[in-house]
């Protein structure tokens, strides 16, 4: 195991040291300097933890004790649009850019939103609070239901957490296990085939961590 996490810190060095030169710390958050094409500039951080958590629990082939359900890569296979039959719903929620969307939920298995989307170019913030209750996240393609926050926490903590890491992040109980996979390497994937994020366990058990865009759907109507 030691041999292993030694070797999950290196390759976590190697891929952190092979970044762009166009990324840069601002409020100890590593973002884009330069976002030619809006909001999309993201990095591989998810990818690259995840990879790491993978390699120091067995080289990728890792499976996530329950609550966790586990999916494979068919699920991620090509479709109509990307890995998904469909592209992402032209109305999303907070505000979420649609062609950041889109091509993050659907045509990418490493890149993710940057580090604060979710605070700076949503109205998450603005339109949710402690009085929303719990909160659905709808898979932003087929609007199915993937997470509900916060449970057996308040909205505060909730924030707290996702502002902590740079992302929305969701723990087992907020996770809709009937529409949500994860991969041998933590990729959290729905069973449509939408890149969600990725799962990186830490001290208090998994973390979901997921880019806003790819849960900012409408709910489905459709049966």
């Amino acid at each position: 195991m030691k041999k292993r996490f030694l070797t999950g810190l290196a390759l976590l060095r190697t891929r952190v040291e092979a970044f762009p030169p166009n990324f840069s710390s601002a409020n100890g958050k590593s973002i884009p300097v330069d976002r030619k094409e809006k909001d999309l500039k993201g990095f591989k951080l998810h990818s690259t933890i995840g990879d790491l958590f993978a390699n120091m629990l067995g080289g990728g082939g890792s499976k996530f004790s329950p609550p966790v359900v586990m999916g494979d890569e068919s699920i991620m296979s090509p479709k109509e649009h990307g890995t998904s039959n469909t592209p992402v719903q032209q109305n999303l929620r907070w505000g979420c850019d649609f062609e950041t969307a889109d091509r993050i939920c659907n045509f990418n298995r490493h890149y993710a939103e940057f580090s604060g989307y979710w605070e700076a170019r949503t109205s998450f913030l603005k339109d949710e609070s402690a009085a929303s209750g719990e909160i659905e996240f709808f898979d932003s393609n087929s609007g199915k239901p993937l997470f509900i926050a916060p449970k057996n926490r308040s909205f505060e903590d909730f924030v707290k957490e996702s502002k902590n890491h740079g992302w929305p992040s969701f723990r087992d109980d907020e996770v809709v296990w009937d529409n949500v996979r994860i991969l041998p390497n933590g990729e959290a994937i729905s069973v449509d085939g939408t890149h969600l994020g990725h799962n990186l366990p830490d001290r208090k058990g998994n973390r979901y961590c997921i880019n806003l865009v790819s849960v900012a759907g409408q709910l489905s109507t459709s049966k």
